[in-house]
């Protein structure tokens, strides 16, 4: 690893293998399809792996549905809060599933999706709140995303073959098991009469003591109980625990007794999620501040005071030029990363199953500028 640049992402792929076998073999066991949700991972160099374990993907707009399509070749879903009238012709020739947030949507788009033989879906909101992070949160009060029961309009049902729910966020089954009663709830006079029921992503399946035992008898009930087929779309358990961040120690600044630790990584622009969510990701050879003798403030090489990852002790003093690896990496991270300040994007590194890594993309000044006028 020392001979890899830095910052970089490392995806391995022999963990990602994992995560797909324990997906197969439940789309195996239930005849439940599952989608690879884009928003969270869209390393398309291995779109040809994931496809031969999964279904298809999930893309939030026309850009990831492109490169679904021209790197995957399955099954091709889309969710927007709102299409542009601009790419709707282009979505038409390369999705197969079109889910509209609401009535007005699929009133606008209805002509155009039927006459290109598409399924089309409609998302609801189960308006039951799980999570614990309210940006994350579509079933808050006010809510812009899924139709309310309230909403509901069953008169504008013709054409629909679907509905679609996503609430959870980084969930184990019980949520799930409690949002699907929400929906039978609200929803259950109209499942009967669709073709499939999307159940949406968030579901760390891959995670250990996820119930999987749970999740297949969710799954077969509702097949059981209104003839659906079930969609699924998790995009972190994809590639939970599959991927690493690699960034090297630049300098030691020790202002009024913090040791602070400026690293060539930032969370502001490699890994947003650490100040969003927010959290404290994991460290190789690293703990808690004071658990181990040497305690620093790792943050980033930006202006923004506040690009800081966290405080973890050491069994030993950082030096320049010291190698920090941050686990779980793969997922929201390079579909996030920026360039503010000029940060140099991280290199895409691939850990093959054979153990070798193999650098498949490294940016330069060129990928800044372009991205400006």
């Amino acid at each position: 690893m020392r001979q890899l640049p830095t910052p970089c992402y490392i995806v391995d792929e022999a963990l990602v293998i994992r995560n797909l076998e324990i997906l197969q073999a439940i789309s195996r066991r239930t005849g439940a399809k599952i989608l690879l949700a884009q928003k969270a991972f869209s390393m398309f160099a291995l779109y040809p792996l994931i496809g031969r374990y999964l279904d298809g993907a999930t893309a939030s707009g026309l850009y990831e549905a492109k490169l679904a399509f021209e790197e995957m070749g399955k099954e091709n879903h889309i969710f927007s809060p709102a299409y542009l009238e601009a790419e709707f012709d282009e979505i038409l020739g390369i999705c197969d599933h079109i889910v509209f947030n609401s009535f007005r949507q699929w009133l606008k788009f209805k002509d155009k999706a039927l006459a290109a033989g598409k399924e089309c879906g409609l998302r609801i909101n189960p308006e039951l709140s799980t999570g614990s992070h309210a940006i994350y949160d579509p079933c808050a009060p006010g809510s812009r995303l899924g139709i309310t029961r309230r909403a509901f309009q069953p008169e504008n049902l013709e054409g629909i073959s679907g509905l679609h729910f996503h609430t959870l966020c980084e969930q184990g089954a019980e949520p799930l098991l409690a949002t699907v009663a929400a929906v039978e709830e609200n929803f259950g006079p109209w499942l009967k009469g669709m073709k499939w029921l999307n159940l949406g992503g968030g579901h760390h399946i891959t995670r250990e003591g996820y119930d999987i035992e749970a999740l297949i008898r969710c799954i077969q009930g509702l097949q059981d109980k209104y003839g659906l087929e079930i969609y699924l779309e998790p995009g972190e358990a994809v590639v939970l625990d599959a991927g690493f961040f690699v960034s090297s120690v630049l300098e030691i600044v020790d202002n009024g007794g913090v040791a602070n630790a400026i690293l060539d990584g930032s969370a502001a622009c490699h890994m947003p999620d650490v100040l969003e969510m927010p959290y404290r990701p994991e460290i190789i050879g690293a703990a808690l501040p004071g658990e181990k003798t040497y305690t620093y403030r790792l943050g980033g090489p930006t202006c923004l005071a506040g690009d800081i990852i966290g405080d973890y002790s050491f069994d030993q003093p950082l030096q320049e030029g010291d190698r920090l690896v941050f686990c779980d990496m793969a997922h929201y991270s390079m579909v996030k990363n920026n360039t503010f300040n000029g940060m140099a994007l991280p290199a895409i590194v691939l850990r093959e199953a054979g153990g070798g890594y193999r650098i498949l993309r490294q940016f330069g000044y060129e990928d800044f500028k372009s991205r400006l006028s």
